[in-house]
Protein backbone atom coordinates (compact mmCIF):
# COMPACT_ATOMS: atom_id res chain seq x y z
CA UNK A 1 0.00 0.00 0.00
CA UNK A 2 1.38 3.48 -0.94
CA UNK A 3 -0.18 6.29 1.07
CA UNK A 4 0.46 8.50 -1.98
CA UNK A 5 -2.66 7.11 -3.57
CA UNK A 6 -4.49 7.58 -0.48
CA UNK A 7 -7.07 10.00 -0.41
CA UNK A 8 -9.86 9.46 2.28
CA UNK A 9 -9.36 7.39 5.45
CA UNK A 10 -12.10 5.59 7.08
CA UNK A 11 -11.43 5.09 10.72
CA UNK A 12 -13.30 2.50 12.97
CA UNK A 13 -13.73 3.73 16.68
CA UNK A 14 -13.26 1.00 18.98
CA UNK A 15 -9.95 0.42 20.21
CA UNK A 16 -8.75 2.45 16.69
CA UNK A 17 -9.29 5.76 18.26
CA UNK A 18 -11.24 4.92 22.10
CA UNK A 19 -9.86 2.71 24.50
CA UNK A 20 -12.05 -0.26 25.47
CA UNK A 21 -12.39 -2.92 28.15
CA UNK A 22 -15.33 -5.16 27.84
CA UNK A 23 -14.20 -6.39 31.27
CA UNK A 24 -15.15 -4.03 32.69
CA UNK A 25 -18.88 -3.92 31.86
CA UNK A 26 -18.92 -7.71 32.77
CA UNK A 27 -18.41 -6.97 36.04
CA UNK A 28 -20.27 -4.17 36.79
CA UNK A 29 -23.57 -5.55 35.12
CA UNK A 30 -22.36 -8.60 37.73
CA UNK A 31 -22.53 -5.86 40.22
CA UNK A 32 -26.17 -4.89 39.43
CA UNK A 33 -26.62 -8.87 40.15
CA UNK A 34 -26.16 -10.92 37.26
CA UNK A 35 -25.23 -14.28 38.71
CA UNK A 36 -23.36 -15.53 35.46
CA UNK A 37 -23.57 -12.18 33.44
CA UNK A 38 -21.41 -14.81 30.52
CA UNK A 39 -24.32 -16.56 29.88
CA UNK A 40 -26.41 -14.19 29.89
CA UNK A 41 -24.74 -12.30 27.41
CA UNK A 42 -24.68 -15.66 25.16
CA UNK A 43 -28.46 -15.60 25.43
CA UNK A 44 -28.67 -12.23 24.04
CA UNK A 45 -26.32 -13.03 21.43
CA UNK A 46 -28.68 -15.69 20.40
CA UNK A 47 -31.86 -13.06 20.36
CA UNK A 48 -29.88 -10.66 18.70
CA UNK A 49 -30.16 -8.50 21.04
CA UNK A 50 -27.02 -6.59 20.93
CA UNK A 51 -27.10 -6.52 16.72
CA UNK A 52 -30.54 -5.60 17.25
CA UNK A 53 -29.01 -2.51 19.80
CA UNK A 54 -26.06 -1.56 17.29
CA UNK A 55 -28.50 -1.67 14.09
CA UNK A 56 -31.04 0.67 16.15
CA UNK A 57 -33.95 -2.13 15.83
CA UNK A 58 -34.92 -1.87 19.08
CA UNK A 59 -34.81 1.07 21.19
CA UNK A 60 -32.69 2.02 24.46
CA UNK A 61 -35.31 1.11 26.75
CA UNK A 62 -36.54 -1.97 25.18
CA UNK A 63 -32.65 -3.14 25.47
CA UNK A 64 -32.89 -2.27 29.21
CA UNK A 65 -36.31 -3.89 29.73
CA UNK A 66 -34.62 -7.63 28.18
CA UNK A 67 -32.03 -6.88 30.51
CA UNK A 68 -34.10 -6.28 33.73
CA UNK A 69 -35.59 -9.84 32.61
CA UNK A 70 -32.37 -11.53 33.88
CA UNK A 71 -32.06 -9.25 36.97
CA UNK A 72 -33.01 -10.14 40.67
CA UNK A 73 -34.25 -6.49 41.63
CA UNK A 74 -35.46 -2.95 39.68
CA UNK A 75 -32.50 -1.44 38.48
CA UNK A 76 -32.71 2.47 37.43
CA UNK A 77 -32.38 3.26 33.72
CA UNK A 78 -29.09 5.28 34.79
CA UNK A 79 -27.40 1.96 36.64
CA UNK A 80 -27.95 -0.05 33.95
CA UNK A 81 -26.70 2.70 31.29
CA UNK A 82 -23.56 3.15 33.44
CA UNK A 83 -22.84 -0.69 33.51
CA UNK A 84 -23.39 -1.07 30.08
CA UNK A 85 -20.85 1.66 29.67
CA UNK A 86 -18.27 0.41 31.59
CA UNK A 87 -16.45 -0.84 29.02
CA UNK A 88 -15.87 2.28 27.53
CA UNK A 89 -12.39 4.20 28.74
CA UNK A 90 -9.95 7.03 27.62
CA UNK A 91 -9.73 8.93 24.47
CA UNK A 92 -6.05 9.50 24.55
CA UNK A 93 -5.04 12.76 23.60
CA UNK A 94 -2.24 11.39 21.35
CA UNK A 95 -4.51 10.22 18.85
CA UNK A 96 -7.19 12.69 18.86
CA UNK A 97 -3.97 14.97 18.04
CA UNK A 98 -2.99 12.81 14.98
CA UNK A 99 -5.90 12.40 13.53
CA UNK A 100 -6.28 15.96 13.70
CA UNK A 101 -2.94 16.23 11.52
CA UNK A 102 -4.49 13.51 9.29
CA UNK A 103 -6.97 15.27 8.38
CA UNK A 104 -5.29 18.40 7.38
CA UNK A 105 -4.08 15.91 4.17
CA UNK A 106 -7.20 13.33 3.87
CA UNK A 107 -10.51 13.43 4.14
CA UNK A 108 -11.61 11.29 7.15
CA UNK A 109 -14.68 9.64 7.93
CA UNK A 110 -16.09 7.46 10.50
CA UNK A 111 -17.68 3.84 10.54
CA UNK A 112 -18.31 2.22 13.53
CA UNK A 113 -20.88 -0.54 15.24
CA UNK A 114 -22.25 0.94 18.33
CA UNK A 115 -25.35 1.62 20.06
CA UNK A 116 -27.27 4.94 21.29
CA UNK A 117 -26.23 4.43 25.10
CA UNK A 118 -22.93 4.48 24.05
CA UNK A 119 -22.65 7.06 21.46
CA UNK A 120 -23.93 9.36 24.07
CA UNK A 121 -21.50 8.61 26.61
CA UNK A 122 -18.66 8.70 24.63
CA UNK A 123 -20.10 11.84 22.72
CA UNK A 124 -20.14 13.82 26.00
CA UNK A 125 -16.99 12.21 27.80
CA UNK A 126 -15.61 13.61 24.78
CA UNK A 127 -16.79 17.07 24.78
CA UNK A 128 -15.81 17.17 28.26
CA UNK A 129 -12.37 16.23 27.66
CA UNK A 130 -11.49 18.22 24.61
CA UNK A 131 -13.74 20.73 24.43
CA UNK A 132 -15.15 20.34 20.77
CA UNK A 133 -17.20 17.80 19.23
CA UNK A 134 -15.70 14.33 18.23
CA UNK A 135 -17.74 14.26 14.82
CA UNK A 136 -16.13 17.30 13.81
CA UNK A 137 -13.33 15.44 13.37
CA UNK A 138 -14.42 13.70 10.34
CA UNK A 139 -16.38 14.88 6.91
CA UNK A 140 -19.14 12.29 7.83
CA UNK A 141 -19.83 9.70 10.62
CA UNK A 142 -20.82 6.24 10.06
CA UNK A 143 -22.80 4.79 13.32
CA UNK A 144 -24.30 1.34 12.77
CA UNK A 145 -26.98 2.60 14.82
CA UNK A 146 -28.48 5.32 12.87
CA UNK A 147 -27.73 4.07 9.32
CA UNK A 148 -29.80 0.33 10.57
CA UNK A 149 -26.45 -1.95 9.59
CA UNK A 150 -23.40 -3.01 10.97
CA UNK A 151 -20.05 -4.23 10.21
CA UNK A 152 -19.17 -6.96 8.58
CA UNK A 153 -22.22 -6.75 6.37
CA UNK A 154 -20.98 -6.13 2.90
CA UNK A 155 -24.48 -2.80 2.75
CA UNK A 156 -22.95 -1.15 5.25
CA UNK A 157 -19.50 -0.64 3.55
CA UNK A 158 -21.52 -0.23 0.00
CA UNK A 159 -23.75 2.36 1.29
CA UNK A 160 -20.46 4.24 2.90
CA UNK A 161 -19.04 4.38 -1.11
CA UNK A 162 -22.29 5.41 -2.59
CA UNK A 163 -23.24 8.16 -0.03
CA UNK A 164 -19.82 9.96 0.58
CA UNK A 165 -18.89 9.55 -3.47
CA UNK A 166 -15.69 8.14 -2.52
CA UNK A 167 -13.21 6.03 -4.90
CA UNK A 168 -12.78 2.80 -2.84
CA UNK A 169 -9.52 2.32 -4.62
CA UNK A 170 -7.81 5.49 -3.23
CA UNK A 171 -9.77 5.00 0.23
CA UNK A 172 -7.78 3.22 3.14
CA UNK A 173 -10.37 1.47 6.06
CA UNK A 174 -8.31 0.71 9.31
CA UNK A 175 -10.31 -1.71 11.84
CA UNK A 176 -8.99 -4.04 15.08
CA UNK A 177 -11.34 -6.70 13.39
CA UNK A 178 -9.84 -8.57 10.80
CA UNK A 179 -13.36 -9.67 9.54
CA UNK A 180 -14.53 -6.42 8.99
CA UNK A 181 -11.57 -5.46 6.90
CA UNK A 182 -12.32 -8.61 4.95
CA UNK A 183 -15.37 -7.42 3.71
CA UNK A 184 -14.03 -4.16 3.12
CA UNK A 185 -11.47 -5.49 0.73
CA UNK A 186 -14.17 -6.90 -1.30
CA UNK A 187 -15.71 -3.35 -2.84
CA UNK A 188 -11.82 -2.35 -3.71
CA UNK A 189 -11.48 -0.48 -0.39
CA UNK A 190 -7.67 -0.79 0.43
CA UNK A 191 -7.42 -1.71 4.65
CA UNK A 192 -5.14 -1.63 7.58
CA UNK A 193 -5.00 -3.83 10.51
CA UNK A 194 -4.80 -2.24 14.08
CA UNK A 195 -2.95 -5.11 16.72
CA UNK A 196 -3.43 -3.85 19.92
CA UNK A 197 -1.78 -7.02 21.25
CA UNK A 198 1.63 -5.93 19.29
CA UNK A 199 1.65 -2.50 21.13
CA UNK A 200 0.39 -0.87 18.04
CA UNK A 201 -2.31 1.90 17.97
CA UNK A 202 -2.74 4.00 14.90
CA UNK A 203 -0.15 6.57 15.34
CA UNK A 204 2.60 3.51 15.11
CA UNK A 205 0.48 1.95 12.60
CA UNK A 206 -0.28 4.82 10.07
CA UNK A 207 2.77 6.65 11.10
CA UNK A 208 4.30 8.46 7.87
CA UNK A 209 1.29 8.97 6.20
Amino acid sequence: MQSKYIKNIILDLGVVIINIDSDRTVQAMKNLGFENFEKSYTLFKQVDLFDKLEKGQITPDEFRSKLREQLPNHVSDENIDRAWSAMLLDFPKSRIDFIQELGKKYTLYLLSNTNEIHYRQYIRDFKQTFGFEFNSLFKKTYYSHQVGMRKPEPEIYEYLIRDSGINPQESLFVDDLQVNLQEAEKTGIQTQWINPENGNDIVTTLHGF
